[in-house]
């Protein structure tokens, strides 16, 4: 997932959004400003990293597994494989945990009863008939506003929580949605969505609704692959986290320095935690699938022990975090200025991160997410990344 504006249908509707946030081409490497926390105050320009646009995945692989893997051991080199080689990588007796979050076709097109266009981007379902969203119009709808949208719905603007609006529809919002809604697809894959986006914008094990982007690194995963993988031993765990809007919005230098990001419902329940204890006691690996496990793991083992967890999370993991419950991860390729570069750099040290990024632009790799992924393995003193 990517720190970007909320996202238009077409490349027209895009340019509103996309003019807040940073465009790739602007990025460059400042591998120099990576200082230990207790010398200076990071800040979101820190990091940046040069990428040519034509690396930038615009359609997903024919077949999941045939994306490429950059794998970053905890010391050594980084070394080409292709994701299926993760076979290879994952050991009997390591847990997988993945994130089963269903992204929602949120994105609804409609009109003000004046007739002005009005876009609708689901940031979270309150209710059956109730949304919280995001709005797109020439104009902000006014408390007690009634948007006609596609499907011949129609709902009532019953008031804000700050940038967003309350909508309360005439009918069940998640089936409004199936019916009509589309993919939001991330502004840097620049076509419309497609049906065949349905599919490949879900992860195959997806299976609560309520995201508004897809967990990537699960994208890689066929059914076929998650099979072999039962087969050699690795064991395999589940929780939520609702991927929400604020994941698009920039970063902000506030942020860092209070430590804190938008918040995300997180579902952990007793069971994974249990796997979790089960693998470190048998000297097993946690391996989380994405950068949503570790921020869900992580705040759940928050008081220092694992433990069930449901609720909002708002942790923000920058370098200096301590980890306690990942020791190796499955993630895409980020945008700078992002707090999921932020996250992985915590996790495997920002130089270090910073090398593996140039590596994979120097080898051609696809970023974000239809992109190619990596495996890293945690670099650690005494906690925390170097």
């Amino acid at each position: 997932m990517c720190l970007t504006e909320p996202r238009g249908h077409d490349s027209q509707r895009q340019q509103g959004w996309r003019a807040q946030r940073i465009h790739p081409t602007a990025i460059r490497f400042h591998h120099s400003t990576f200082m230990p926390l207790q010398c200076a105050a990071m800040k979101p320009e820190d990091f940046h990293f040069e990428l040519p646009p034509e690396l930038i995945a615009q359609e997903p692989l024919s077949r999941r597994e045939d994306s490429r893997l950059l794998h970053v051991p905890a010391g050594g080199d980084c070394s080409e494989k292709r994701f299926a080689d993760i076979c290879e990588l994952l050991r009997p007796g390591d847990l997988l945990v993945f994130n089963d979050t269903r992204v929602v076709p949120g994105r609804l097109f409609g009109r003000k009863e004046s007739g002005g266009k009005v876009e609708m981007l689901l940031e979270r379902l309150l209710e059956p008939d109730l949304g919280l969203v995001q709005l797109r119009s020439s104009r902000s709808p006014g408390e007690n506003s009634v948007l006609l949208f596609d499907g011949d719905a129609s709902a009532v603007v019953e008031g804000r929580e700050g940038r967003f609006f309350r909508l309360r529809f005439d009918r069940d919002l998640l089936s409004l949605l199936e019916g009509f809604g589309h993919m939001p697809l991330p502004p840097y894959i620049e076509r419309p969505d497609r049906p065949e986006d349905r599919e490949r914008y879900q992860t195959v094990y997806a299976a609560n609704p309520g995201a508004v982007a897809a967990p990537t690194a699960g994208l890689h995963f066929s059914e076929e692959l998650l099979q072999r993988l039962s087969e050699r031993g690795v064991e395999q765990a589940r929780l939520t986290l609702h991927v929400g809007a604020g994941t698009f919005a920039p970063l902000r230098a506030e942020q860092i320095e209070a430590g804190r990001l938008h918040s995300e419902r997180v579902e952990v329940s007793a069971a994974v935690c249990a796997a979790v204890e089960q693998a470190h006691q048998r000297q097993g690996r946690v391996v989380a699938v994405g950068t949503t496990v570790v921020r869900a793991l992580e705040a759940a083992a928050a008081t220092g022990r694992l433990r069930p967890f449901s609720g909002e999370t708002d942790i923000f993991i920058q370098p200096g975090f301590r980890f306690s419950v990942v020791d190796a991860m499955i993630t895409n390729f980020h945008l700078p200025q992002s707090s999921l570069l932020m996250l992985v750099a915590a996790f495997h040290g920002a130089n270090a991160i910073l090398d593996a990024y140039r590596f994979a632009v120097e080898k051609r790799f696809r970023f974000f997410s239809y992109g190619d992924a990596m495996f890293l393995e945690r670099s650690l003193a005494n906690g925390v990344a170097i």
